[in-house]
């Protein structure tokens, strides 16, 4: 994924000004970003509560709301484009500093890498964003991916957007087709990545690309949280 800081600027951070439905606590430490079970199923599209913001490139957002494996979840189809949505959200990083969420890779872009800027596509994106004036230039961005080539466990800063930092959660396809729960602790990984404790984020970014491999890719995602340690 790239954001980039001219043409395509801020990927996530024109999205963190618009008006947006926020994340809310539905129990007691633990924040719901989204579960999909308020949205129709086979809705198409953006989904109702997220907007997409994208001034770069012809996103197709060829995302479904569906049911698998017992759950409602958002289905991400990408044909050599790039779609990104984007939620506010209010969180307090002191109670719930935990970020989880459900995801499922089917299909990987085709040599993609995000070491460099000519292949930086992934199956699945999350990102975290600390949005701070001028958005383009010093927002925090954290993105959480499951990229094709790039070592599991990498921390890399995008090749084309100097406010995004990738953490490589998965790699490669040894578990292609599998749902998997994932849990990462944002303040241990923000202090790694700026030397410093974060402040609350404002928004949630989902995201898949193939754009610039001129590929495909194919994931799920399930419920996004943010829960108490």
């Amino acid at each position: 994924m790239t954001w980039g800081t001219s043409t395509r600027s801020a990927r996530p951070l024109g999205v963190a000004t618009a008006l947006l439905l926020v994340a809310t606590v539905s129990a007691a430490g633990l924040v719901v970003v989204e579960d999909w079970t308020k949205l129709k199923l086979g809705a198409n599209g953006i989904p109702d509560g997220w907007t997409s913001g994208q001034a770069w490139g012809l996103p197709k957002h060829d995302f479904t709301v569906e049911e698998n494996d017992g759950h409602r979840v958002l289905h991400l189809r990408s044909e050599g484009d790039s779609s990104m949505i984007t939620r506010e959200v209010k969180v307090d990083l002191k109670a719930t500093p935990i970020l989880e969420w459900r995801w499922r890779v089917v299909t990987l872009p085709k040599g993609a890498d995000a070491r460099s800027k000519h292949t930086d596509d992934q199956a699945a994106q999350l990102y975290v964003v600390w949005p701070r004036f001028p958005r383009e230039f010093r927002s925090r961005i954290i993105g959480y991916i499951w990229d094709t080539q790039a070592p599991q466990g990498l921390v890399v800063k995008s090749e084309k957007t100097s406010t995004v930092t990738y953490i490589v959660v998965r790699s490669g396809p040894a578990d292609l087709g599998k749902w998997l729960t994932e849990r990462r602790k944002v303040v241990e990984d923000y202090r790694k990545i700026y030397g410093e404790a974060p402040d609350n984020p404002g928004a949630v970014s989902i995201a898949i690309d193939s754009d610039d491999t001129n590929s495909s890719a194919e994931s799920f995602f399930g419920a996004i949280t943010f829960t108490k340690p």
